[in-house]
Order: structure tokens, then sequence, then C-alpha cells
């Protein structure tokens, strides 16, 4: 398989989409942005941008090496209610940052909006749209590729989000952070999925709050809605890099651990693999990740989509894909490991007999006993 060679002429994201085309979203910026002192928990706003420019520019280069063609503006919470007088700079600056990275290899731009913290006190239709549109006008100036509408937990103002998007005659994408259960006034999955398109979103889905699995199971419950309903659109997932199976309906942010205790949750590169191809397998075409999404994440998802997409990315020439990179480990029972990386997605759920042989040779030439099963 061919790494990815020079930008070519790109192609808008509906004439990807529209061809069969897997595009690969970014991952986390805000939580890994705060591991690394850059972000501060709790406000969740977005301005390293101005203030640490190098590494948000480093964080998007990571993710378009690791297969991302989609270089998303940092603008999360980066509204007027929530930034006051530094939102412009703010906007401005994202949209430069992710222009120059995009500009580096075969990646668009996409200027990103999400909910408000007015919806839930005032349901102030015009205000809150207001509020979109300043952050629309700056997107405009800078000629970003496409719209993102994402993090709604409300369908009502995430039709609004859509609304006035949709007036800069650019694509919109429209994801929801909501679980099976639906949105917060129990609008259900499918029925917030016919909302968005009806509203005019090209692409709709789901994005953080949830793991993989559960984004997956929403994601199955949206396309339903919209068989139903006699629509369709392009699906978009962009997950938590998190196990959350025992989320509630508002998701992570209601689990003790959050926000900073979430390590021991963090799904494998193996995991990842596995929702890519179950996520490709539903249909999503627009495969990404939220929150906990490194972008080693995001090599795992371009790693297994690449029969499909025909190349790999450029961080995999420093990657054996499944451990296959182990057979040169001076460790034998190491190297042996290696072996299962011909056995692809079976490899992390081996079954014991399987690996009886190389924790044999592991243990033989580590001088260690035995352990049997009715031991343990």
């Amino acid at each position: 398989m061919a790494l990815a060679g020079s930008p070519r002429a790109k192609k808008g994201i509906l004439e990807r989409l529209d061809s069969g085309e897997v595009v690969i979203g970014d991952g986390s910026f805000l939580i890994t942005l705060e591991k690394r002192g850059y972000v501060k928990a709790g406000l969740w706003t977005s301005e390293a941008v101005v203030e640490h420019p190098n590494a948000v520019h480093q964080l998007h280069m990571e993710f378009l090496r690791a297969g991302s063609n989609v270089m998303q503006t940092f603008t999360f919470s980066a509204s007027e209610d929530k930034m006051e007088s530094q939102w412009e700079a703010v906007n401005t600056a994202a949209c430069d940052l992710a222009r120059e990275v995009a500009n580096k290899g075969d990646a668009l731009v996409a200027g990103g909006i999400c909910q408000t913290s007015l919806y839930k006190h005032h349901k102030d239709e015009a205000r809150i749209k207001k509020l979109f549109r300043l952050q629309l006008e700056v997107f405009a100036r800078k000629n970003v590729d496409f719209l993102i509408a994402e993090y709604f937990e409300h369908a009502e103002e995430a039709v609004w989000a859509v609304e006035v998007l949709k007036e800069a005659r650019k694509p919109v994408a429209a994801t929801m952070c909501i679980g099976p259960e639906g949105d917060m006034h129990g609008v259900t999955p499918g029925e917030c999925a016919v909302k968005l398109v009806k509203a005019g979103a090209s692409i709709i889905g789901v994005n953080c709050r949830f793991g993989p699995w559960t984004s997956l199971k929403t994601m199955r419950l949206m396309k339903e809605g919209l068989w139903a309903a006699g629509l369709k659109a392009h699906l978009m997932v962009q997950p938590l890099g998190f196990h959350m199976p025992d989320c509630g309906k508002g998701g992570f942010v209601d689990l003790p651990e959050y926000p900073f205790a979430l390590e021991p949750r963090v799904a494998t590169r193996w995991d990842i693999q596995k929702y890519a191809r179950e996520a490709y397998n539903l249909g999503v075409r627009y495969i990404g990740g939220c929150c906990g999404f490194e972008p080693y994440h995001i090599r795992a998802i371009a790693e297994e989509l690449a029969p499909e997409r025909g190349f790999l990315p450029p961080s995999s020439d420093k990657h054996g894909s499944w451990g296959s990179g182990l057979n040169t480990h001076t460790k034998p029972w190491i190297r042996a490991r290696s072996e299962l990386s011909q056995q692809g997605p079976h490899a992390a759920t081996t079954e014991p007999a399987r690996l009886e042989p190389m924790l044999h040779n592991k243990r033989r030439h580590r001088n260690e006993k035995p352990v049997h099963r009715n031991e343990v």
C-alpha cells in the first residue's frame, strides 16, 4: 500500500461523499490540549488559537499525518456569548491555522459551531441565530470549504444552527451529542435525523458524549429514521475515544471520572480499527472522532480503511499495521506477537488455545513457571 502522495486538485466534501470516498475527520482538541496545558477545563473555550497557535498548529499537523482529510476549525464554544470580546479574533485565527495545515495535504477546512449557552434558559431563536451568524460571517470571509454544526443536545437548536449555516450556500453537516435515547426533550435519533435533513443538512450524525459502540447504535437509529421518512443524507460519526457503556442519557459528562480521570477508559487502536470497520459497514462514510481521539486513533481508522481509500497516511511509515513492526524486537516472545498481525481484527480476541504456543515460548525464554488455568 502506497503512502499518500502530493496533494491533487481538491474535491469538495459532497463530491467526495457522493462518489463513495471515505472521509476521515480529525479528533480530540479540547481534551488533548487541556492535557498538554493549553486549554482550561470547565470553560472549554478555544482561545489557544491566539494564545498558543503553535500548539494548535501542531495538533492539526498530527491529525493530517495520521490520515485526516478534514481540518475542523478549533472554534468550539467560540461564540460571542462564551468569549465576549475575543470571539472574532479566535474564529479568525482558527480558520487561518486550519487552512495553513489543510494546504499541506489533500484536506478540506470545515468551520464549526456548537450549541450556545442561551438555549437552556431563554430559547430566544433570534438571539441564538444572531450568535451563529456572527461566526458564520468569519467563516464566509475566510472561505472555509464547508460547515459543521456539532455538539447539540437539543434538536430545535441544531435545526436553527443548520438554517443559519445554509445562508452561506456551502455544504452543511450537523451532528448531535445524543445517544440511543435521543435528545434532552425526548426527540428520538430518527426524528432528529429527519429534522436536520429537512432543515438543509447534507451530512448528519453524532459526535462526542458517547463511545464508539453506543454512537454506532445511535447512527443506526438515525439511518432507519431517514429511510422511514424517505429521505437521504450522508452519514457522519465522531464519537469519544473512551469506552462509555455505563453512560446515562447525558453521556460522559455525568460520570464521576469526567473530565480528569478518563484514562482507564481509553480505547485501544485495535478497538478503533473495529469501530471504523463497523461504521463503514453501516454505510457511514465520514468517520472521525471527538474528545479522547488521539492522532494514533485517527491513524487506526486510516489503516483499517486503507483498502477502500487506496493509500496509507504518512504516519503509517513509522507503524506496522496490527503490530507487525514487533518483528524487529530483540525479545523473541515479543517478536512472536507480530505473528498476530496476520490475523488482523481477531488478534485482540484470540482464544487462549491459539495463544498457548506463544505464551509457552515466552515463559521458556524468561524461565517462568506455567500458570494453569484452574489456578487463576
